[in-house]
């Protein structure tokens, strides 16, 4: 048992040296039956040692039952499994929030990761290529945690040394196949640790109702819909640019007028207002009344983007040398200038001289504006170059549901489609959901964008903030 028979050698066809007639055979030792043994013993052990701390809760109960039984019998262990039995119904009909946080979550994790994720993580990491292959054996990150939210699961991942996390951002769609989920994302912590989101359920399927308008607003957050995760979605538009693009339906309205609703307190004040063009006459008109200016052909479009550079312009040769950073005020509000259907003005116009002047101001706004308070919110349905040719100019991108999966990485940049931003596969009947990829973040987040009604609109328009409120109400009931 201890000592091992004669090495025998396994010959295998290899390319023979030139000018030489013998082949190489590689010698092969068979392992020892006690160092087999002994592996799988160490194997146990370090399992027995590591679940206190992997289950420190489940461990610590199993604990204490045996010390009750042992000492005080099996009738006082079912009383004190009674009592908590019914301090946990009780905890679970009083607080179900917190119960279900600490409770159920809890287990649903533990049920998921074994059930779910450890069951099945060989085969569905080696058939889509995640194995890596060393010596003739497999080599497999390693779960280190599964988390549970409200909405999606988060397995915590220790990739093996010498891969690197792109090799799971271009695996998504099989890992989400694999472990049966509608989409996979991928977040790095740190070297070797990444985390993948699996959704159990879609949390943007049902409408968003106009949300309340704020007090007072913060145009670098403005509350315009919801996140995957439930948490508000807050689009900035103080400081930076913001291109919106899907197809004709996909929701880009719902964008538009949210960002302009949670802006009204502030241009009722005076401290922000709205430049609106139009081309399409049906979207923005609709409350006109709202913006400072407006313009829905060719011409007039492009004197309002023209005077809002020379504004730019002005605005900015009064800061020079004395002011950096843009404060919203009276004076000097902060200006958005919202173009809807902005191809229309760079690419289908039959004039080229209307044309060549909407995308110089368009370029001049977009490079210069932001930093003396002025925001270009574009939307757009084709993302081509030949169509606009200043995406890059766009620090944030909307993308709405798309024709092409290569749409995707036009508008959200490269890369944005192997992270999960899976715009083109958007559901025709969910409009207002799309993925959002900011300045600074490689990471795209899905969101849905709240719905504005007719008669929200009308509310704002009529500037009577408690009819706004009533109508959000009925929007909700």
């Amino acid at each position: 048992m201890w000592s091992p028979p004669p090495a025998s050698q396994q010959v295998s066809v290899t390319t023979p040296v030139p000018a030489q007639s013998f082949r190489f055979a590689t010698p092969v030792l068979p392992t020892p039956a006690a160092l087999i043994a002994a592996r799988w013993l160490f194997r146990l052990l370090t399992l027995v040692v590591k679940l206190p701390f992997r289950f420190p809760l489940a461990c610590a109960s199993l604990t204490a039952s045996v010390l009750v039984w042992h000492v005080f019998g099996w009738v006082a262990l079912a009383v004190v499994w009674s009592l908590v039995d019914v301090g946990l119904l009780v905890w679970w009909r009083r607080r179900p929030s917190t119960f279900r946080r600490w409770v159920g979550l809890r287990v649903l994790a533990t049920w998921r990761w074994w059930w779910v994720y450890a069951r099945q993580w060989q085969p569905v990491l080696v058939v889509a290529g995640l194995a890596e292959t060393y010596a003739e054996r497999h080599y497999l990150p390693r779960i280190r945690k599964v988390t549970c939210s409200e909405w999606a699961d988060r397995v915590r991942v220790r990739l093996v040394a010498g891969t690197a996390p792109v090799d799971f951002e271009n695996r998504v769609t099989e890992l989400a196949h694999g472990f049966g989920a509608a989409s996979c994302r991928v977040t790095v912590l740190g070297p070797r640790d990444v985390v993948l989101e699996f959704p159990r359920h879609d949390t943007l399927a049902e409408p968003i109702a106009a949300l309340d308008v704020p007090a007072v607003p913060d145009l670098g957050a403005l509350p315009v819909g919801l996140q995957e995760d439930g948490t508000p979605w807050r689009l900035r538009l103080h400081g930076t640019h913001v291109l919106v693009v899907g197809v004709t339906g996909a929701g880009k309205g719902s964008v538009i007028w949210s960002a302009i609703r949670a802006m009204l307190p502030a241009m009722q004040a005076g401290t922000a207002q709205v430049r609106a063009i139009d081309p399409k006459r049906m979207e923005l008109s609709y409350g006109r009344r709202l913006f400072a200016s407006y313009a829905d052909d060719g011409e007039s479009a492009v004197a309002l983007l023209e005077q809002a550079v020379a504004d730019m312009r002005g605005r900015a040769e009064r800061y020079a040398g004395r002011q950096r950073a843009h404060v919203p005020t009276v004076d000097d509000p902060f200006v958005v200038v919202v173009l809807d259907e902005v191809a229309f003005l760079t690419a289908y116009h039959p004039d080229r001289d209307v044309r060549r002047r909407a995308e110089n101001a368009i370029a001049t706004l977009t490079s210069q504006g932001r930093s003396v308070g002025f925001c270009v919110l574009a939307a757009l349905q084709d993302p081509r170059k030949e169509v606009m040719n200043l995406r890059n100019l766009f620090p944030d991108k909307i993308a709405l549901r798309l024709d092409e999966a290569s749409q995707v990485d036009m508008v959200l940049g490269e890369g944005a489609r192997e992270r999960g931003a899976n715009a083109h596969l958007i559901d025709p009947d969910l409009p207002g959901v799309a993925f959002v990829r900011v300045e600074g973040s490689p990471i795209p987040v899905r969101v849905r964008a709240a719905y504005v009604c007719d008669d929200d609109i009308d509310a704002m328009a009529a500037g009577d903030s408690s009819t706004v409120k009533a109508s959000v109400m009925e929007g909700a009931a």
